[in-house]
């Protein structure tokens, strides 16, 4: 831009001065300076430099860039434990029994997410809102290893596929109390209200507000949501 403006003024220069030369040998000065007055009109209107821009941001634009931000939110946690698993069968009214019992270890990883990619919201291009209208459950997922020592059984209480299952049941179990009573949950909300804040400084930056349950979100009340 700035090597065309220099052009547009050389050509101008090159056309003016020796017009505006001649008509001073002329002898004619009220011709010379109407000349003059015509010359820096059109020197400005060549040389002036006009700028305008405008930004907008519509409801397509928001709407990609929440789902830039929505994603799947996952933390994760490591559990140990360990158990001993015992069975009885008796017989003959209680008077012969057979035991068979194991020392079970358990290692456990554990992730708990937020699927962001399935929030629920609504776009108000008028008002320029953004309404979140649902936020998804938190998705927890056990994974155990059990390890079975120390077995100990007789062919008339062999281990069975119903005691794996049992202890399966009884290892989910004993893992959910812990998951509860650990930070592990607090872990994953910490990082559920991270992204809503990512969403709400997004819209905040594009001059948009966002809306939960029928009220506008900041950054206080943002970390009010998922508790």
């Amino acid at each position: 831009m700035a090597t065309r403006r220099n052009s547009n003024e050389t050509v101008l220069k090159n056309v003016l001065i020796p017009i505006v030369q001649a008509i001073g040998r002329s002898g004619k000065l009220i011709y010379l300076l109407l000349f003059i007055v015509i010359a820096v009109v059109v020197y400005k209107f060549f040389t002036s430099k006009s700028e305008s821009s405008t930004v907008e941001y519509n409801s397509s634009l928001i709407e990609k860039q929440i789902k830039n931000v929505g994603k799947l939110v996952v933390t994760e946690g490591h559990f140990s434990e360990v158990l001993t698993y015992k069975d009885q069968k008796k017989y003959l009214m209680d008077l012969v029994s057979f035991e068979k019992k194991a020392l079970i270890i358990v290692n456990a990883d554990v992730t708990v997410a937020y699927d962001l990619r399935q929030i629920k919201y609504d776009l108000d291009e008028k008002n320029k809102t953004v309404s979140v209208l649902n936020i998804p459950k938190e998705e927890i997922k056990i994974s155990p290893n059990i390890e079975y020592y120390d077995v100990e059984q007789s062919t008339l209480n062999p281990f069975t596929g119903d005691d794996y299952n049992k202890v399966n049941k009884i290892v989910r179990a004993n893992l959910a109390k812990k998951i509860d009573k650990s930070t592990l949950k607090t872990n994953a909300k910490n990082r559920l209200i991270s992204e809503l804040y990512n969403i709400l400084v997004l819209t905040n930056t594009m001059g948009w507000k966002l809306e939960y349950n029928g009220e506008e979100l900041t950054k206080t009340s943002v970390k009010k949501v998922a508790l």
